[in-house]
């Protein structure tokens, strides 16, 4: 099997199992405990706490531990909306976000009266900062903007946009959830920030949301003081240890996987144009994640696509994993300009650490007669 899905989920790395090991086996105790065992519990999230704190250079108590990426962003973006209200109820996001974050949205508007725009994008799905500075208004208090998009690895001007939030006293989210441990670190500007450990080689069912000191949030979950009364519900202490030590790992020599990564999608992207000439690259003009490729195959279908390469021992997807037996095209694409057709022809593949040279080249050694294949049918 040629795995391609790293924007998907990971494989979990040797250090977030060993990480692990001692809390799902030894040390089981509730972390609210008092006792022994509740206290090396509780030693296990302070320190990794402390540990993830001090890769993402802020302070520990502004972690909240988290089930995973989607709860981040709901709680960043509901929990900070609804807490800034008094200021005032409109909010900014772009069309080209994940849907944990546009159905966030969705939520705020429809229950709670809030008014959001949604920017456009252009055809490489980037935002314009003057049509950003163009949508705030006095009563203007959130941007969510996304650092890189999970389906065509496009990368927003983020630093940018918050320097233009900032000097108007907006609060800027990021959901950076698929950047985190595929680009260098960078909070500079932003207030709130969403990452989930499966996406860099942590477990499933783990994730966090930072939160700058002084900055109020509303909590979604209620019945417990956990994570300074922010997020109620008993911490899970094994993928909140197995999450430290992925974060840790997925960060070292990170321009150095970078740039190997980025040979691997290029050495892809040549092989399949040889193949199939009238591929598109998606966001091509953008700068983009090292590992993504967005590729449509105009006179193909997607499911046919991904059925054909799944035949043949090569994961890939059509998108984001959360969009599970949807038949309509990418909202993603069709916000770039993309056509329907052609935005349902095409297939997102994504390298990781474990990809090889060997990957690439038998992979490609693949793709003719599936398109053979497909065209003739």
């Amino acid at each position: 099997m040629i795995y391609l899905d790293y924007n998907a989920t990971t494989p979990l790395c040797s250090a977030a199992l060993e990480a692990m090991r001692p809390y799902l086996e030894r040390h089981f105790g509730n972390p609210s405990s008092i006792h022994q065992a509740g206290r090396e519990a509780r030693a296990a999230i302070d320190e990794s706490r402390d540990r993830l704190a001090s890769l993402l250079c802020v302070r520990p108590n502004e972690i909240v531990f988290t089930s995973g990426g989607t709860e981040s962003d709901n709680l960043g973006i509901i929990g900070l909306a609804r807490a800034h209200s008094g200021k005032g109820r409109h909010l900014i996001t772009s069309a080209t976000e994940h849907h944990a974050v546009l159905h966030a949205f969705d939520y705020l508007e429809k229950r709670d009266g809030f008014d959001v725009t949604r920017l456009p994008v252009d055809r490489d799905g980037c935002i314009s900062l003057d049509r950003l500075s163009a949508a705030i208004r006095p009563d203007t208090t959130l941007l969510s903007l996304m650092s890189a998009n999970n389906e065509t690895g496009a990368i927003q001007p983020l630093t940018e946009a918050a320097d233009i939030c900032r000097a108007h006293g907006i609060l800027v989210h990021s959901d950076m959830i698929q950047s985190f441990g595929k680009l260098p670190i960078d909070l500079a500007g932003l207030d709130a920030v969403s990452i989930a450990a499966h996406k860099f080689y942590g477990p499933k069912g783990a994730g966090l949301l930072w939160v700058r000191s002084g900055i109020p949030i509303d909590r979604l979950q209620v019945g417990g003081s956990h994570e300074n009364e922010r997020r109620a519900g008993t911490e899970n202490v094994p993928a909140i240890a197995g999450m430290a030590a992925a974060a840790e790992a997925s960060t070292q020599n990170i321009e150095a996987e970078m740039a190997r990564q980025a040979g691997l999608r290029e050495k892809l992207w040549a092989g399949i144009e040889s193949a199939f000439p009238q591929a598109i690259q998606n966001s091509a003009a953008a700068p983009c994640l090292p590992n993504t490729l967005s590729v449509s195959f105009n006179g193909t279908d997607t499911e046919s696509l991904l059925i054909n390469l799944d035949l043949n021992g090569i994961c890939a997807s059509s998108g984001s994993a959360c969009m599970v037996g949807s038949v309509l095209p990418s909202h993603v694409l069709l916000a770039m300009g993309v056509p329907p057709l052609l935005a349902n022809s095409t297939v997102r593949f994504s390298i990781g650490k474990p990809t090889t040279s060997s990957d690439i080249e038998t992979a490609l050694a693949r793709l003719p007669a599936i398109f053979e294949r497909l065209l003739a049918t």
